[in-house]
C-alpha cells in the first residue's frame, strides 16, 4: 500500500503543478492526500503543522531566504556586478572568456531576468561565430552553472536541509561539476568562438582586479563563511550584509525598502509545505518502510531515484522534485549521504536546462527569437556527456566516501 499511496501522492503532485498552481499548493494538497490516505488522527495533524511549520531548520531556511534577498538588493542598487563583468573583460582579454565567465557572475543573482543581462554580453563575445540557436544555449547554460551549487539558492538550501548533508561537504563535492559543466561548453561550442577581442590590453590591471572583486566580493565571503565554518547560511549572510552596508555607505533610507521588498511570500509558503510534507511522511510511517521496497528490483536503487528526480524535473521543476525525491531517496539509501546528493542534484539542475517548466528558458528563447525546441536539441550535446560523466562521478564519490 505504501507505493500505491505514494504513487497517489506522486500523480498529485505533478497534476497540480501541471495546472500551473504554485509549488506550495501542490504540497498543501499532497500533505492533505498522506493525511487522509494513512488515516493520521486530527490530534496529531496540529504537532505535524507545528514540527514543520516552527523547526528550527524551517526558520533557519526562511531566514537564509530573507538574507539573501536583501543582500541582492543591495548589490543591484550599487550595480557592482556590472563593475565585475568589466573587469574580467579587461583583465583576460578574451571573447570565449567573457561569454563563459560573465553570464556565470551574473547568475550569483537568483534572478530570472539575469539570463537578460547576460544576453548582450553574451551576444557581443560570440559576435556572427556562432547560430543563433547556439549562442542561445551559451547564454542560458553558463547564466544557470552557479545556480547547481550556490548556497545561495533555493533549491539547494532546501536539498542540504532534506538530506542533512553539511554545506561545506556539498559546495566543494560540487567543484568539480562546475569545471565538468565549464569544460564541456568549452569543447562543444565555446571554442568555437575566437579568441582575440581586437581591444588594446588593459591599461591598469590591477585596477581591475580590485574592480573584479569589489564587484562580487559579498557573494565570496558569505561562500567562504559558510564552507569554511559550517555556519547557517542566515548566519554567514548578517555579517556581510552589514559590513557591505558601510563598504558600501549606504544610507538608512536607501535600504529602508529592502526590510519589505526582500519578504517573498511564494518563498515562504514553498519552505513551509516542504518541511510540513516531510513531517507528514516521516509521521505516516512511510519513510522507515521505504528501504525494504527496493532490496529485490532489478536495477540499482540509485537509478530509480536518478530517473525520478530527472523526468520528475522536467514535469514539475526542481523546487518540487527536491521536496519529493529527496527525502525519500534518503530513506530508502540511508547510506547515501554526499555522493547520493550530488547526484540527484546534477541530475535535477541538468534536466532544468530542458524543462518546459525553466521560466529562464523561456524568457531567454523569446530573447532570442529562438524556438524551445531548438534550445533543447542544442542542449542534449552537452546533457548526455555530462550524464555519463556524473554517473561515474557518483560511483567515485561513494566509494571514497
Amino acid at each position: 500500500m505504501d507505493i500505491i499511496n505514494l504513487g497517489i501522492i506522486f500523480v498529485i503532485l505533478i497534476a497540480v503543478m501541471l495546472l500551473r498552481k504554485p509549488l506550495y499548493i501542490s504540497l498543501g494538497l499532497a500533505i492533505l492526500a498522506v493525511i487522509l490516505l494513512y488515516r493520521i488522527p486530527i490530534q496529531e495533524v496540529g504537532g505535524i503543522l507545528t514540527r514543520g511549520i516552527f523547526s528550527r531548520s524551517t526558520i533557519l531556511l526562511v531566514l537564509a531566504f530573507y538574507a539573501i534577498t536583501f543582500l541582492q538588493r543591495m548589490l543591484e542598487k550599487r550595480d557592482r556586478l556590472t563593475m565585475a563583468e568589466i573587469a574580467v573583460s579587461n583583465l583576460f582579454q578574451s571573447r570565449r572568456v567573457n561569454a563563459m565567465v560573465i553570464p556565470f557572475l551574473i547568475g550569483f543573482l537568483p534572478s530570472p531576468g539575469a539570463v537578460l543581462i547576460a544576453k548582450p554580453i553574451v551576444d557581443k563575445a560570440v559576435g556572427d561565430s556562432l547560430p543563433v540557436e547556439e549562442t542561445t544555449v551559451i547564454t542560458s547554460y553558463y547564466r544557470h552553472i552557479s545556480e547547481s551549487f550556490l548556497p545561495t539558492y533555493a533549491s539547494v538550501m532546501l536539498a542540504i536541509q532534506l538530506s542533512g548533508v553539511s554545506i561545506s561537504s556539498f559546495v566543494l563535492a560540487m567543484l568539480p561539476v562546475v569545471v565538468i559543466l565549464f569544460a564541456l561548453g568549452y569543447f562543444i561550442y565555446v571554442r568555437k568562438v575566437p579568441s582575440d577581442t581586437g581591444l588594446p590590453p588593459s591599461s591598469d590591471r590591477r585596477q581591475d582586479l580590485i574592480n573584479f572583486l569589489r564587484g562580487i566580493w559579498p557573494i565570496l565571503l558569505a561562500v567562504v563563511l559558510i564552507v569554511s565554518f559550517s555556519m547557517p547560511v542566515v548566519l554567514a549572510l548578517i555579517p556581510v550584509i552589514i559590513l557591505y552596508f558601510f563598504v558600501e555607505k549606504f544610507s538608512f533610507k536607501e535600504i529602508t525598502p529592502f526590510f519589505k521588498s526582500a519578504f517573498e511570500k511564494r518563498m515562504t509558503f514553498i519552505v513551509i509545505a516542504a518541511m510540513v510534507f516531510r513531517e507528514a511522511l516521516a509521521f505516516s510511517g512511510m519513510i522507515e518502510r521505504l528501504p525494504s521496497y527496493f532490496t529485490g528490483l532489478p536495477i540499482p536503487v540509485e537509478m530509480v531515484f536518478a530517473i525520478l528526480m530527472f523526468v520528475g524535473t522536467l514535469i514539475a521543476g526542481t523546487q518540487a522534485m527536491i521536496a519529493i525525491v529527496v527525502p525519500l531517496a534518503f530513506s530508502a539509501i540511508p547510506d547515501g549521504g554526499l555522493a547520493l546528493l550530488i547526484l540527484l542534484m546534477s541530475l535535477s539542475y541538468i534536466a532544468m536546462q530542458i524543462s518546459p517548466t525553466h521560466v529562464c528558458l523561456g524568457i531567454v528563447t523569446e530573447a532570442y527569437k529562438t524556438s524551445f525546441a531548438s534550445l533543447v536539441k542544442k542542449t542534449i550535446p552537452l546533457m548526455i556527456p555530462f550524464i555519463v560523466v556524473i554517473f561515474a562521478y557518483f560511483y567515485l564519490l561513494r566509494a571514497v566516501f
